[in-house]
């Protein structure tokens, strides 16, 4: 299928002049200005992935997906292009300030805003060539047939991507990220928190046991599937030794697919979990005591005013954890993976997104395969880390 560029230029410009458009005339402003506005944006925004790409996925070749891939593309840009135009109209408008009155500094401002560059210059050069840099080359070869220790490179548009969706292989990869990471976030907190509720009592050598509890985190995640190779091991590991001793029974813990994730996910929540320890303690200090002691006076129960008092007061930590866990889960399991079960697993049970990722473009060599992989894991992550500030973040509670 073959669309022309002109097209899409000017479909973005529609759709920018009628949102920018709509914008302006719910102000009570002259809604032709905004349409205008709107459809120059539109229509810059419509070029923003394409001109890289020079339009590669509309050639009279290319697969109905690819012609589907590109239209979510120049979607992608429009809706870039459009969002700051659409909040920086509205707030003009309205004559409302652009910065929140509640986020304004008080003291330890600069007179001129040229004085803060030279101050942030180095902050600005590491980021700039260990993130934003590395970030782009990402991108780039995600559309390049690109080999490790090749001299040539060659554009394969966007055949990386559209390859991930022919098949169900990688949807059970993610499927299998998605479930892991679930368990290793929910039991490492919940766990983490009951432990840090028991830890925090004022008891005699309370620093001692609470070290103690937080030293796994310090331990690097290689170093956990190496203790955990020891005690799971089918055949020597202590794990089964008492359970045949016990029950009869030896599981075969890193051989069998339904139980190789689940291997993971323990070592996993085992390495976490000290972090989570140290954040609930800290946090459950912070608790008022007069609050609980009131609830005490009204009559409310342990569990009681724990739901109703403690726990709405920890919710800032709890927040905080969750998406930590979730960047654990989702990329720091890589090594506990290839210690415990070499190449993902019995029939690739425990093989991630982040695994796969590596795999392919260390093992393999295959950079743009795994540049495409790496970009779609981040997109992914970012996109339930927004969700979780949408949804969960609302329900976060700062102060008594």
């Amino acid at each position: 299928m073959i669309i022309s560029p002109l097209l899409l230029v000017l479909a973005g410009a529609l759709v920018g002049a009628v949102v920018i458009g709509f914008v302006f005339s719910s102000a009570a402003h002259r809604g032709l200005l905004g349409a205008v506005l709107g459809a120059g944006a539109g229509a810059l925004g419509s070029l923003i992935c394409m001109l890289p790409l020079d339009y590669c996925m509309f050639e009279a070749e290319r697969k109905s997906i690819d012609v589907i891939f590109g239209v979510a593309l120049v979607g992608l840009g429009v809706l870039l292009a459009l969002a700051p135009v659409a909040w920086l109209s509205g707030k003009l408008l309205r004559r409302e300030s652009l910065v929140s009155a509640t986020s304004q500094p008080t003291q330890g401002t600069f007179r001129h805003w040229w004085i803060a560059l030279p101050l942030l210059a180095p902050t600005l050069t590491i980021l700039v060539l260990f993130l934003y840099y590395p970030s782009v080359e990402t991108l780039r070869l995600s559309t390049m047939l690109s080999r490790l220790g090749a001299r040539r490179e060659a554009f394969v548009c966007v055949d990386n991507y559209t390859r991930l969706f022919e098949g169900s292989a990688y949807f059970d990869v993610v499927a299998r990220t998605v479930y892991m990471s679930f368990f290793i976030v929910v039991l490492s907190m919940a766990i983490g928190l009951l432990i840090a509720t028991m830890a925090y009592l004022p008891v005699k050598g309370a620093s001692i046991y609470r070290t103690l509890l937080v030293w796994p985190y310090a331990i690097s995640p290689a170093v956990a599937g190496i203790i955990f190779l020891l005690m799971f091991n089918p055949t020597g590991g202590i794990v089964n030794y008492f359970l045949k001793n016990w029950f009869g029974v030896r599981p075969g813990w890193l051989n069998d697919p339904s139980l190789a994730p689940w291997t993971i996910i323990i070592s996993s929540v085992w390495k976490s979990i000290g972090f989570n320890i140290l954040f609930y303690i800290a946090a459950l200090q912070n608790v008022p005591v007069d609050l609980i002691e009131a609830g005490a006076i009204d009559g409310a129960g342990l569990l009681r005013r724990f739901w109703h008092i403690v726990w709405p007061l920890l919710s800032p930590t709890t927040f905080f954890l969750l998406i930590t866990n979730l960047t654990y889960a989702f990329f720091d399991t890589f090594a506990t993976i290839d210690y415990l079960t070499p190449g993902g697993g019995p029939l690739q049970s425990t093989t991630t997104m982040m695994y796969q990722v590596i795999r392919l473009g260390v093992d393999n060599n295959d950079l743009g395969k795994a540049a495409a992989q790496s970009v779609v894991l981040f997109l992914m992550v970012i996109g339930i880390t927004v969700l979780s500030f949408r949804t969960g973040g609302r329900q976060v509670t700062y102060g008594a």
